[in-house]
């Protein structure tokens, strides 16, 4: 059998996987871990998974990837997911779809914590998406929000992504998170513009709320400066 067949059948074969719902990582392990085997033999596979599982761990770079997300774990313990929310929906939450717009907000200041886009849209979930059912938000412009804000998440400095394509390409890593600012700006500032603009066109999907008054406003940011700090 030819490498292109076996690598035709290993990928039916994850499919295959995980339609019986393994985890796509056990999923494509046992897989690539059969396929290799196949092509070069048993014991170069395991003499592969030696030695790389232990450069892999022994990697100072990628020692950084699980700091970051126990640094998220820390962030949302301490409650720093919900002060975000209420700083950002202190001064957004009054326009018409200013808890979506609070919501882009935190998910981007989390990112700037965490690094992981899937930590980022279940941490903020957890805050924002009670609130907006609350103020009857319409559950498409909801998750959506909420999916939409933790694409934040891998590309606000620090990113998990961002250090590992720095690591295969051989470039800078803090070259790469000052040029990833810039770009993630950006899009938090046009995803909160798509959601003032669906607001005007579709009214009925994120009614408006009472403005909070200055002394909210100020005593909810000063409870995020932690956030800033970190």
């Amino acid at each position: 059998m030819s490498r292109f067949d076996i690598g035709v059948w290993m990928f039916a074969g994850t499919l295959v996987v995980i339609a019986l719902r393994m985890p796509v990582a056990g999923a494509m392990l046992l897989v690539g871990g059969a396929g290799y085997a196949a092509i070069n033999g048993w014991m170069p596979l395991l003499s592969t998974l030696k030695t790389m599982t232990y450069s892999k761990f022994a990697s100072n770079t990628l020692a950084v990837l699980p700091l970051f997300l126990l640094m998220g774990e820390f962030a949302t313990q301490g409650g720093m997911n919900s002060r975000l929310f209420r700083a950002a929906r202190a001064w957004f939450g009054h326009w018409r779809g200013g808890l979506a717009m609070a919501t882009i907000g935190g998910c981007a200041a989390f990112g700037a914590i965490c690094g992981s886009s899937l930590a980022t849209a279940a941490t903020m979930c957890k805050v924002a998406l009670p609130e907006m059912r609350a103020a009857g938000y319409s559950p498409s412009l909801a998750t959506g929000t909420l999916a939409a804000g933790g694409t934040l998440g891998i590309l606000i400095p620090p990113s998990i992504i961002l250090v590992i394509y720095a690591i295969y390409t051989e470039q800078s890593v803090g070259a790469l998170f000052v040029a990833a600012v810039i770009p993630g700006l950006i899009a938090t500032i046009q995803y909160m513009i798509v959601v003032g603009l669906y607001a005007r066109l579709v009214p009925g999907a994120c009614p408006s709320i009472a403005p909070a008054p200055w002394k909210e406003r100020l005593v909810a940011t000063r409870g995020a400066w932690p956030i800033a700090a970190v």
